[in-house]
């Protein structure tokens, strides 16, 4: 999975946040939306950003399998193809599968979560 630049990540982030705030039913932005809330959410050093600046970015992303257009309507709308909770999912597996000993990886993983962490970890491997 390809890492995410920092325009790509805010990017991502509003989507997401969108997901979280309308639901997956209303979850789609046009890129002038996006720039603008861009343009709300960060310093930019005075900078504003082309619309197809963000457009780029989109289509990067959609690329990238992140993004899904929706075509059928103009100005085409954009959502993220899952949540942030599933991108994370899909990150660890694939570092867990690169690693060439797992439960090192795992061991050194639950040494550095706290102990609250520790104890959800523990409700859910119960649960589980």
């Amino acid at each position: 999975m390809a890492t995410l630049g920092e325009l790509e990540r805010a990017v991502m982030d509003l989507l997401w946040n969108q997901i979280d705030s309308a639901g997956a039913e209303d979850a789609a932005l046009t890129a002038n939306t996006l720039r603008d809330r861009l343009a709300r959410s960060s310093s930019a050093d005075g900078k504003e950003l082309a619309v197809t600046t963000v457009l780029t970015v989109l289509s990067r992303l959609e690329k990238k399998g992140l993004v899904q257009r929706e075509r059928d309507i103009r100005p085409h709308r954009y959502r993220a193809v899952t949540s942030r909770e599933e991108h994370t999912v899909e990150l660890m597996h694939e570092v867990l599968g690169s690693a060439p000993d797992r439960e090192a990886v795992l061991a050194r993983f639950i040494g550095t979560v706290s102990e609250q962490e520790a104890e959800t970890l523990r409700k859910i491997l119960a649960a589980g």
